[in-house]
């Protein structure tokens, strides 16, 4: 039996959000850092995985005042809680698509969450390496995670919408690796991943 681990490629990989602005327009964002890695199990692939870190420090909404904010203790409060975390519990398998069952932690809150993720095909780049490719999206209330600073308009409403939606795009490659494996081959395998995920 193998297990098959997908090195999720962030050069190619794209974690976005959304949020409603003074009501009626909406501000979006990404992070710039972030890591992440999906185990496939081929015999039952409902038990495949998924982890994922993001270095919230990497925060870009192209404007640095308001990145700023969002950086404070109104907000992420990133020096005391510097990464999100995603570790999937479950996989839901819906025809080729998948709803994808975890923990979210940020902002030292925990909460169980589901993405929804359209599978986008595999196909091979011209290195010769197989790359798998999905779409993944969900809607987070972000004062479940203790994030509530908000400002109150005169013309009614408040200045930042409570619901954040996240759109994620996954670009991952694929090392094969025996579900029981000598020491050494899993020192191989996790220094390969380590040089792949260096950050800068």
């Amino acid at each position: 039996m193998t297990t098959e681990r997908w090195a999720i490629d962030t050069a190619h990989s794209s974690v976005d959000f959304v949020v409603r602005h003074m009501v009626v327009s909406k501000t979006r964002g990404t992070f710039t850092d972030w890591k992440g890695a999906i185990e496939v199990d081929q015999d039952d692939p409902a038990k495949s995985s998924v982890t994922a870190t993001i270095f919230v420090a990497s925060i870009d909404t192209r404007d640095k005042e308001r990145d700023a904010h969002l950086l404070s203790a109104d907000f992420f409060d990133a020096l005391r809680y510097p990464t999100i975390t995603f570790i999937s519990r479950r996989v839901e398998i819906q025809g080729p698509n998948l709803k994808v069952i975890g923990d979210l932690t940020l902002h030292g809150v925990t909460q169980d969450i589901a993405l929804d993720v359209e599978y986008n095909g595999l196909n091979q780049d011209p290195l010769g390496n197989a790359r798998v490719h999905y779409s993944a999206k969900m809607t987070l209330h972000r004062k479940a995670f203790g994030l509530g600073w908000n400002q109150a308009l005169e013309a009614g409403g408040v200045l930042i919408g409570e619901r954040v939606a996240i759109e994620i795009e996954i670009e991952a490659l694929r090392a094969v690796v025996p579900a029981k494996q000598p020491p050494e081959a899993k020192q191989a395998v996790e220094k390969a991943d380590a040089s792949l995920h260096a950050r800068a």
